[in-house]
């Protein structure tokens, strides 16, 4: 039986939240429980700049692990950059391999150069019509 073709739209998050890089991972932390969210993407300082992103595993290694205040400890060093994101008409299928092959757990959703969502591991599955 052939799977039918199911793209990232269908299965995101839409919702995408923000943060600036200076924003203290304290900060960060109390942004993603208000809007209960595993990652925040890090706006770019100027024009000619990339996107960053800050998921739950860099404050354990930036915060927890490193013994560092969260008080003291701003969102770009800790996050990573550039951000690797999934294009909204990408097949699930493919999203799934690029996300494992990558390493990642979670990645923004792109359309015409903007984030309209957040697709994750969880989401490739829970979402998922063909499960």
């Amino acid at each position: 039986m052939k799977k039918e073709f199911q793209s990232v739209r269908n299965v995101m998050t839409p919702m995408v939240e923000f943060i600036d890089g200076m924003a203290t991972a304290k900060e960060a932390v109390v942004q993603m429980r208000q809007k209960n969210v595993d990652a925040l993407i890090v706006k770019r300082r100027h024009p000619n700049d990339v996107c960053g992103i800050v998921v739950i595993k860099d404050f354990i290694k930036g915060v927890i692990i490193s013994e560092r205040n969260s008080d003291e400890v701003n969102v770009y060093e800790i996050m990573t950059k550039p951000v690797i994101s999934v294009p909204a008409d990408m097949d699930v299928r493919y999203a799934a391999m690029l996300l494992v092959k990558a390493g990642l757990r979670i990645a923004p959703v792109e359309e015409k150069g903007e984030f309209i969502g957040m697709i994750s591991l969880s989401t490739l599955v829970l979402g998922n019509l063909l499960f």
